[in-house]
């Protein structure tokens, strides 16, 4: 019997759903158990999202060596490795940490597949039936760690099939204005469009950035909602630079029409319409930084929604699923985000915990991470009006 032939059928303990950052990290942590088997299934390759980024685009997080003082990396998703170390780069660019998290994998000899598409996903006695592109699996436990960065929010108004969204721009450098004379208008201002916005700049392209709320007049504790100090530094100083910016608060996109220049038939003008009436007319494609749409694929039923968010357990255990776990950016308690890398992979060891202790599996291997601050359990701190995470 071939290898193939082997995985028509298997029987898993758990199985981890995407090998991104909290794939990768919920998998290591699941790796220091002693587990019968698991597997980490992806359907691209390790680290997909974080190479779907513009060249040009880098971590907001700095990344630094300090696990030798007793801190980790902000950008770590394991107690024992520093992608500042590991890349040479305080803020990497999502190919670089892709290939970090790629190091993760082969240092914890982790069971990832590529190539692999989870094509469905159902309950099933104790544990639950997925059947995959690569063969059937039963396992005990689901951990969901994949979507949500796979779905562009590339249709959010009519005409928006005229513009591209940013995740689609493989590198500035190979974005091309018809006009230098007009502006490329951006829509939406946090942090996909100031970056998009700063690196247009730089290429000597004029920029109007048109947001509804105007994030970049605002300061708060938490990056979720507020630019991050390394891109408002950015655009702080390229605004004093007299970079060839607008920024235009107060703008929500209605619609964008495309049609022949009047002067030039062979160039398009792209006309995009505000709610209360204003109208930007460019012969530059507009981008869409317009964020991703929330996406658990086969997993999206058996999690109740919560002001926008999959309701979960003080475990990250679906509320009406029992064995369904989820890891990554899509938690959220208390009405706040675990969107970025230092939050959310503090519940990794949580998750392999419970499941640990349901298996009969001895826990103690994760208390690494619990001297290592990389274990929250209490959720206390994530009260809207005290978090200090």
């Amino acid at each position: 019997m071939n290898l193939n032939e082997a995985r028509k059928y298997e029987s898993l303990d758990a199985v981890v759903v995407g090998a991104g950052a909290a794939g990768v990290g919920i998998g290591a942590a699941l790796a220091t158990l002693d587990l019968d088997s698991y597997a980490i299934l992806e359907r691209e390759t390790v680290g997909a999202s974080f190479r779907q980024w513009p060249d040009e685009m880098r971590l907001i997080t700095p990344s630094f060596p300090s696990n030798s003082f007793g801190a980790r990396d902000l950008n770590a998703i394991t107690t024992d490795t520093s992608p500042a170390f590991a890349l040479d780069r305080e803020h990497p660019t999502g190919r670089e940490y892709a290939e970090y998290l790629q190091g993760v994998v082969d240092f914890h000899d982790l069971p990832v597949r590529t190539g692999v598409d989870v094509e469905s996903l159902s309950p099933h006695d104790d544990g639950f039936v997925l059947h995959t592109s690569d063969g059937v699996i039963h396992s005990r436990f689901v951990v969901w760690a994949g979507g949500q960065f796979g779905r562009p929010n590339d249709d959010p108004f009519p005409g928006a099939a005229h513009c591209v969204h940013n995740s689609r721009v493989g590198s500035w450098d190979a974005f091309t204005s018809d006009c230098v004379c007009d502006p490329v208008v951006v829509v939406g201002g946090y942090e996909s469009g100031i970056d998009a916005a700063l690196a247009l700049a730089e290429r000597g392209n004029e920029v109007l950035v048109v947001d509804e709320e105007g994030p970049w007049q605002f300061r708060g504790p938490d990056p979720s909602e507020v630019l991050s100090p390394f891109t408002s530094q950015q655009l702080q100083t390229a605004l004093e630079d007299d970079a060839p910016i607008v920024l235009e608060d107060g703008v929500r996109v209605d619609r964008v029409e495309r049609s022949p220049d009047r002067f030039d038939a062979s160039i398009d003008r792209f006309d995009v319409f505000g709610t209360d009436g204003e109208r930007y007319s460019t012969r530059n494609q507009p981008v869409l930084a317009t964020g991703f749409e929330s996406n658990l694929g086969p997993a999206e039923e058996y999690f109740a929604d919560e002001d926008g968010h999959p309701q979960l357990t003080d475990r990250d255990e679906s509320t009406t699923t029992p064995g369904l776990f989820l890891s990554g950016p899509q938690v959220a308690h208390n009405g706040q985000k675990f969107c970025f890398i230092y939050k959310f992979r503090q519940r990794f060891a949580v998750v392999a915990d419970e499941i640990a202790n349901r298996l009969g599996v001895d826990p103690s291997p994760l208390e690494a991470y619990r001297e290592k601050n990389m274990f929250l359990e209490d959720l206390s701190c994530c009260e809207p009006a005290m978090c200090d995470c």
